[in-house]
């Protein structure tokens, strides 16, 4: 089965993906599958490397370690297939209807998406205030936080919705009612 609507969520680091997308494939159990446009990338990394692949792919100061390496690689394999993460990303997905992209992070990837999926993408940028960023233990990194894997969808403007997940944030049950409200035709 394919899936009916796929969701890419993007946003900054710490802004709170993560916690959204979890939250969110919960509330939606097994309608739904998750998928990480890193994966692909962390299992060749930790395979390449001899690394531990869960600490990869956790939230914790390992990944931070390979982060700038793993990033300057993966630049390198998308400026000879934009899609390649993509793709390998979703080869591996599970046959649900609502698929959940939880890393977003260039206009390559939502082109490649569009490309490939066409009306059944929604698109929805997290954001949140640097300081509450900080709070969940951001801290600027020169050559990691003002490259293009964090920094490309920074003038994008065609979300089809945009979550403030910092100060003045609205309460989980809202925020994730809204990105409900872009399934209501399933």
């Amino acid at each position: 089965m394919a899936p009916r609507i796929i969701l890419l969520f993007s946003g900054k680091r710490k802004s709170g993906k993560d916690y959204l997308t979890d939250h969110l494939q919960k509330l939606l159990g097994d309608r739904c599958e998750v998928i990480k446009i890193s994966q692909p990338i962390k299992s060749h990394w930790a395979k390449e490397k001899n690394l531990n692949l869960n600490e990869l792919l956790s939230d914790s100061e390992y990944k931070e370690q390979h982060r700038l390496e793993m990033i300057k690689w993966s630049d390198e394999m998308r400026d000879q297939d934009y899609g390649c993460f993509c793709r390998v990303a979703c080869q591996n997905a599970a046959d649900r209807p609502i698929w959940i992209v939880s890393d977003i992070r260039r206009k390559t990837d939502i082109c490649w998406f569009k490309e490939t999926y066409r009306d059944l993408i929604r698109t929805i940028r997290i954001t949140a205030d640097e300081d509450t960023r900080v709070k969940r233990g951001y801290k600027f990194k020169e050559g990691i936080d003002n490259v293009t894997s964090e920094c490309d969808l920074d003038d994008y403007t065609l979300w089809d919705l945009v979550i403030v997940n910092g100060k003045g944030r609205e309460q989980l049950q809202e925020q994730l009612g809204s990105i409900l409200g872009l399934l209501s035709h399933l």
